[in-house]
């Protein structure tokens, strides 16, 4: 197949996904479903090869993660209704005190976001900043703020959380250098979008920006103190998968010793799958057993957090498909090849690729799972690049621009009662400062041979 062709092809099947979730407003599964198959055919794949390349694709992708993102979100289920991000708020502002409310804020979105979606997370913490403003006097933005983009940050770079975990799958990135380089992603960027910006913006917007919010949505107050986990349990619960899996990578470096039980061991107890099992039965038992809550109650909560996933799995899946497509005829080849020829730095090429994606259809899960699809086969032809750095490339340019056809923009828009103008010079500057940041920091980790 000509890199024109194939080209041509890529285009017009990213261009039939954007339209049909954009202006048809199919699920973007279904979507992404139609387009593969489209695409196979277009190529000139044989109709069996075209439905058994998109099943063996999705079948892949979820294989590798469905368990993963179902088991991070009982351990994030559980933080939100035993409170416990309730305590962390409380206590990391009270140490903090109010001169640095602002970076307070922060480290609660990022130690918040490790275990909840950026949709949970801002809802669990969005009354808390209410409440937080009004006891300290500062304007709601100032507090809000910094929270949301550390929120958006984790879920760009972090895992396990989907998009993420759909790269790290594509671009077969170790999971424990994954976290390491992530974090050293997440703070500068949370640092700039945060605080930073909004110590710059907060004075040009006008001073009731947000004030009426707190009424309109009727904002509950944060539990009693006496109703919340201890500060040290709640950290402990969130941090001991990232722990675990951090340890499970170590092994690749202890040598002779790598065969020893103990590095079995770890690297068992690091696999994601099981690293993550391990601190969802913790989180049964430091927040919901141990403060009195009912095996029955613990049952439901879990089977209730897992009916949302559904159409996030397929829509996944149907990435793991659309990529395989891609791939089985030829497609991706082809780019591959033009792409070393014009030696397109690929981590630009990635980044450049999601934002596109995001700006397209919004999500930044679809821009991510689309963008791996296409790189994955690049990568694979030996281009040098850290596949640790291309799935945090990836994931910059997938939270770029905070679009409007994205529900955080509407979601940060109605939560904080700000007009449609002062949503775009917050949120989606906000969002675009996390991805242009998150790049450079990619290049230089890059340029620093990692």
């Amino acid at each position: 197949m000509s890199v024109g062709m194939a080209l041509l092809l890529a285009v017009v099947a990213i261009c039939v996904v954007v339209f049909l979730i954009e202006r048809i407003k199919l699920n973007p599964f279904l979507a992404l479903l139609i387009a593969s198959m489209l695409l196979g055919f277009a190529a000139g794949m044989p109709a069996a090869r075209v439905v058994a390349s998109f099943e063996g694709g999705a079948g892949q992708v979820l294989g590798q993660i469905a368990s993963v993102i179902a088991l991070g979100t009982m351990l994030g289920k559980m933080l939100e209704v035993s409170g416990g991000a309730d305590r962390i708020a409380m206590t990391v502002v009270a140490l903090a005190g109010p001169r640095r409310l602002d970076w307070a804020m922060m480290v609660i979105g990022l130690l918040v976001g490790l275990s909840v979606f950026f949709t949970v997370g801002f809802v669990i913490l969005v009354p808390l900043a209410f409440s937080i403003a009004r006891q300290t006097g500062r304007p709601i933005l100032h507090v809000a703020l910094p929270v949301t983009a550390a929120l958006s940050v984790v879920q760009g770079y972090m895992p396990p959380h989907p998009g993420t975990m759909f790269a790290l799958a594509a671009y077969h990135a170790d999971i424990g250098r994954l976290i390491w380089m992530g974090a050293v992603v997440s703070v500068p960027a949370a640092i700039i979008s945060g605080p930073v910006y909004t110590r710059f913006i907060v004075p040009y917007l006008p001073a009731d920006a947000g004030a009426g919010a707190e009424h309109a949505h009727g904002h509950d107050a944060p539990r009693a103190q006496a109703d919340l986990p201890g500060f040290g349990i709640t950290l402990f619960t969130i941090l001991a998968p990232m722990v675990l899996m951090l340890a499970g990578s170590t092994t690749r470096f202890m040598g002779a010793a790598a065969s020893s039980g103990w590095a079995i061991v770890l690297r068992f107890v690091g696999d994601p799958n099981v690293g993550l099992a391990l601190a969802a039965l913790l989180s049964f038992w430091t927040l919901g057993l141990r403060r009195g809550m009912t095996r029955e109650r613990i049952l439901a909560y879990s089977n209730e957090c897992l009916g949302p996933l559904a159409s996030l799995l397929l829509m996944i899946g149907a990435g793991g498909g659309f990529g395989a497509e891609l791939m089985d005829s030829g497609i991706s080849d082809a780019i591959a090849s033009a792409a070393v020829d014009m030696h397109v730095p690929l981590l630009v090429l990635a980044w450049g690729l999601a934002a596109g994606m995001r700006v397209a259809v919004g999500s930044a899960t679809v821009a991510m799972s689309t963008t791996a699809g296409i790189v994955a086969p690049i990568m694979a032809h030996g281009s040098g690049v850290s596949p640790e750095l291309l799935v945090l490339a990836t994931g910059a340019g997938a939270v770029m621009f905070g679009p409007m056809n994205d529900s955080g923009f509407w979601q940060v828009r109605d939560a904080l009662g700000l007009t449609v103008p002062q949503t775009l010079r917050t949120w989606s500057v906000i969002e675009t400062l996390i991805g242009v940041a998150g790049l450079a920091m990619c290049v230089m980790l890059g340029w620093c041979g990692l």
